[in-house]
């Protein structure tokens, strides 16, 4: 029941922020939510199925891309957001096809390769992409971009709680635990492996449809290796085993940079750095895992 309430509270303050900080505040906010969802799906991938990927920044490429070329065809952007997340989702599926062959460093390495790989692969394709260029996406209103972004991750929140609690959720922590245990009481290992590899990267393509209408504007030089390791920051600094984190890793991502800028504008990454490091010290289990273990505290020391 305080769990109902606490997300139902949450949901009254993010409907309501709009109007109760700055305009660019709130537009902040629709990108840590666009990039909350891409953390999702590494939440599902890494921290449920114990499969690394340092490749996801390729999938919000994909569904960048994927919705800035179907929009500037006329095609309406909602429809762009669920063709990235198919499309990114397949590609998705078929990477997890190559990860029931790799494992540890070595598939970390293999996605690593795929999102270094995709800014030259957008410019060779100059036709479709826009080349270096790039390509302009119509702007929308920076409200209707925050409430479409939040409500889009509410559902896709909720899709992922519910999934994880569900048998598909119980197999992919078991193939996580102990794969052979797994298999033994019947988990398919090549099914369940590729379908959290496309199911991850399905929120990633949507995701990085969102940040395309949000910036108006898809380009190579967005979509290097940087984004991927950002992403993979905010998904252990905001904790790989609840899926709130995820939230709290998108909050990271988004407002930490500009933090340390406001601190140090000659410093600001070596600020950025001390800062991941301390918490990682002293938060292990991430920022919503010292949370969750605070909260149990409390609860037990009034019990």
């Amino acid at each position: 029941m305080v769990r109902w309430l606490g997300i139902a509270a949450f949901a009254v303050v993010i409907a309501a922020l709009p109007r109760l900080v700055p305009q660019f505040v709130a537009f902040e906010l629709t990108y840590a939510a666009a990039y909350a969802i891409a953390i999702v799906g590494l939440v599902i991938l890494i921290g449920r199925t114990g499969q690394i990927s340092l490749g996801h920044g390729a999938f919000v490429a994909v569904g960048g891309y994927t919705l800035a070329i179907l929009v500037t065809h006329g095609v309406p952007y909602g429809l762009g957001i669920v063709a990235a997340a198919l499309i990114a989702g397949l590609l998705g599926v078929a990477l997890g096809g190559i990860a029931l062959r790799l494992a540890g460093v070595y598939l970390a390495l293999a996605t690593f390769a795929l999102a270094n790989s995709v800014a030259p692969v957008l410019k060779r394709f100059g036709s479709l992409t826009g080349g270096a260029q790039g390509l302009s996406i119509p702007s929308h209103s920076e409200t209707e971009l925050y409430y479409l972004t939040w409500g889009v991750a509410a559902l896709l929140f909720a899709l992922a709680y519910f999934g994880l609690r569900s048998r598909v959720g119980l197999a992919l922590r078991a193939l996580r635990d102990s794969e052979i245990a797994a298999v033994s009481f019947g988990v398919n290992p090549v099914f369940y492996k590729t379908l959290a590899f496309g199911w991850s990267s399905a929120y990633a393509g949507v995701a990085g449809a969102l940040l395309a209408l949000a910036t108006a504007y898809v380009s190579p030089d967005v979509y290097s290796v940087a984004l991927s390791l950002n992403l993979l920051v905010g998904a252990v600094i905001g904790g790989l085993q609840l899926l709130w984190g995820a939230l709290l890793g998108g909050l990271v991502i988004q407002f930490f940079p500009l933090w340390s800028q406001a601190i140090s504008p000659a410093l600001a990454a070596v600020v950025y750095g001390i800062a991941l490091i301390l918490i990682m010290m002293f938060m292990p289990g991430g920022i919503a895992g010292a949370l969750g273990r605070r909260m149990s505290f409390i609860r037990r020391g009034h019990e």
